[in-house]
C-alpha cells in the first residue's frame, strides 16, 4: 500500500514537472517573444512613426473621411514612448504644416493645419485669414483637387487655394452652414500654435478651443497611405493611395 502511494506521488510529481516544462516552453517560445514584439511595435508607433485613421471631414478637401495618413513623429523632436515628454528637439512646426495634436479642450487627438506661430497676430474677416496685418492671398483650386472633389465630395461648397507664405493648400466653405466668418485679432503666445481645419465651416479648431501647446503636438502628417470610401462599402480610393499631403 505504501509503495502504491509512493508510485502515485511520483506520477503526480512527473505530471507537475511536465506541466511546468510546457509552461516554460510556452513562455520562452511564444509569450515572451510576442510581448517583446508588441512592446517594440507600440513604442515605435508612439515615438517614431504611426498612421492615423481620419473619421471626420474637418480637413476636407485635403484629407477625406476614410483616409489613413502617415504621421512622422520625429519631424520636430523625439519623445519618450507613451508620453509627450521630449528627449530632444531639432525643429518646430511651420506655417502650413499638417500636424497631429491633442485638443486642449478634451484631449482628443486631432489633425489640423498650423496657421499661426508663436508671436503671430491672427485674425479672420470675410472668411479670409489675416496674419500680422496682411491678408492671405486666395486663388482658384488646382484641377487635380477639383477632380477629387467631383469624385468624392458631392456637397455644395466654395473652394479656394490658400497661400501661406508660398505654401498653397485647398480650403472649402460649406454653403448654407451657419459659422462665424471672422474673429478679432489674437496674438499667439510663446510655445503655442493656432491651428485650423481646411473645412473652414465644419472644423472644431483654435477658433473654438484656443491655442495648442507645443508639447501637445505629436508629429507631422505627410502622406495618405491608403483611402477607403466609407459610404461605398469601404471601396478603395486607389488614386489617393500614397498621396502627398500639401
Amino acid at each position: 500500500m505504501h509503495r502504491k502511494n509512493c508510485s502515485q506521488c511520483n506520477d503526480l510529481e512527473d505530471s507537475q514537472d511536465v506541466s511546468m516544462s510546457r509552461l516554460q516552453i510556452l513562455w520562452k517560445e511564444w509569450i515572451l517573444p510576442v510581448g517583446i514584439i508588441l512592446l517594440l511595435t507600440c513604442s515605435f508607433r508612439s515615438a517614431v512613426a504611426d498612421w492615423n485613421d481620419v473619421p471626420t471631414g474637418s480637413m476636407k478637401p485635403t484629407i477625406l473621411e476614410g483616409d489613413r495618413i502617415f504621421v512622422n513623429k520625429l519631424a520636430y523632436d523625439m519623445k519618450i514612448p507613451f508620453t509627450t515628454h521630449r528627449l530632444m528637439t531639432w525643429d518646430h512646426p511651420e506655417r502650413g504644416d499638417i500636424v497631429v495634436c491633442f485638443s486642449p479642450a478634451d484631449g482628443i487627438r486631432l489633425v489640423k493645419r498650423v496657421i499661426g506661430l508663436p508671436g503671430d497676430r491672427i485674425a479672420m474677416s470675410g472668411n479670409r485669414m489675416l496674419i500680422n496685418g496682411e491678408t492671405i492671398s486666395y486663388e482658384p483650386i488646382r484641377e487635380e483637387v477639383a477632380e477629387q472633389i467631383r469624385n468624392y465630395i458631392p456637397l455644395e461648397a466654395d473652394y479656394a487655394e490658400e497661400n501661406l507664405e508660398g505654401r498653397q493648400h485647398s480650403i472649402m466653405l460649406l454653403r448654407g452652414r451657419a459659422f462665424p466668418s471672422g474673429f478679432s485679432s489674437v496674438t499667439v503666445p510663446e510655445s503655442q500654435y493656432f491651428v485650423m481645419g481646411d473645412n473652414r465651416r465644419n472644423s472644431k479648431d483654435s477658433r473654438v478651443f484656443g491655442f495648442v501647446d507645443r508639447g501637445e503636438i505629436l508629429g507631422e502628417a505627410t502622406t495618405v497611405v491608403l483611402s477607403l470610401d466609407y459610404k461605398k462599402y469601404f471601396k478603395p480610393r486607389w488614386n489617393r493611395f500614397f498621396l502627398k499631403l500639401r
